[in-house]
């Protein structure tokens, strides 16, 4: 168990990452625990205008501005909200060093080497202390990507992108007891919910 533990919550569009950190978010307020909730990117106020160019479908950047700016947001919310809330209050985030290296190496075939390097550079040897990994199948994918109103620059890749990233994921998690994995294709919201919280107890 740990008092303030940090949880990153990772997983590719449509694989209910963001649903299942709301259920955590619930969950800690209910019972009334001091915790914080940010996402990348975004965070703090400068991340959230990074966040705003990133996810803009009117750019097209290339893949080297994408892993910049990404860095750029998380050196901000580390320093801003992270370091000064570190062993004080719970910290969940939506992404975090996990979701750079599965989209821009596995993804994007950036250099493995310069995205840890950059990581170490910019965080030194922090690291989630766990971490809910949501998979999700393609058909699943597909169909709930169409069922979005308003869909980003994120959402519009092509379906072999997004297959090399929960490949990139499933890597990173093997062998790795810090890794929950939620397969978002088998279960209802009601058991992901019941599943989540029943973690939370033992972790916290």
């Amino acid at each position: 168990m740990y008092k303030y533990p940090v949880i990153s919550f990772e997983g590719i569009e449509a694989s209910g990452k963001s649903t299942n950190l709301t259920i955590a978010v619930n969950y800690l307020k209910k019972n009334k625990k001091k915790f914080i909730s940010l996402r990348e990117p975004g965070g703090s106020n400068f991340s959230e205008k990074i966040r705003k160019l990133l996810l803009d479908k009117k750019f097209k950047l290339n893949r080297k501005t994408d892993l910049m700016l990404f860095f750029a947001a998380r050196s901000e919310n580390f320093e801003k909200l992270i370091e000064k809330n570190y062993k004080k209050k719970i910290i969940l985030i939506d992404r975090f060093t996990d979701s750079t290296i599965a989209y821009q190496h596995y993804g994007m075939n950036l250099d493995m080497k310069i995205v840890n390097l950059l990581n170490k550079f910019i965080i030194g040897n922090f690291k989630p202390d766990i971490t809910f990994l949501s998979t999700v199948n393609v058909k699943n994918l597909k169909s709930r990507l169409n069922k979005r109103l308003n869909l980003n620059r994120y959402d519009k890749f092509k379906l072999n992108f997004y297959n090399k990233v929960q490949k990139g994921y499933y890597k990173l998690s093997k062998n790795n007891k810090n890794y929950i994995i939620i397969d978002s294709n088998k279960k209802s919201i009601k058991e992901v919910k019941k599943f989540i919280i029943s973690k939370l107890e033992k972790i916290i």
